[in-house]
């Protein structure tokens, strides 16, 4: 049964930086894409970047292009997501995903990816 678990997250002022890190447990890790979302209160989850499964392709939502990198390292199962330039906006519950199918690349499309961890808080504070 394969896992993801996030962690990294915690309360941070504006303008400062976090970096999450998505450990995968299973074997599968580097065949797929994999993607972070995330969901403030009484939003919709929206996607906030994406990697492909060796790294070449990458996906960043607007509001977020410039401020964040997603990388991964598939030695040790795990993809990570740098926050910097951190806004009260970026206040969420952040998610790691991992794309529904090897080898296929998915950017932001919550639909494609069916393998979700529990999340991390994320808090910024103006």
């Amino acid at each position: 049964q394969v896992q993801l678990v996030e962690s990294g997250g915690g309360l941070v002022q504006a303008g400062g930086s976090l970096r999450l890190s998505c450990a995968a447990s299973g074997s599968t890790f580097n065949s797929y894409a994999m993607a972070w979302f995330r969901q403030a209160p009484g939003k919709e989850r929206e996607a906030v970047a994406a990697i492909s499964w060796n790294a070449e392709y990458i996906y960043y939502s607007d509001s977020v292009k410039g401020r964040f990198t997603i990388s991964r390292d598939n030695a040790k199962n795990t993809v990570y997501l740098q926050l910097n330039s951190l806004k009260p906006e970026d206040t969420a519950v952040y998610y790691c995903a991992r794309g529904e199918l090897p080898y296929g690349w998915f950017r932001g499309s919550l639909s494609s990816y069916n393998l979700w961890g529990q999340g991390t808080q994320v808090t910024v504070s103006s």
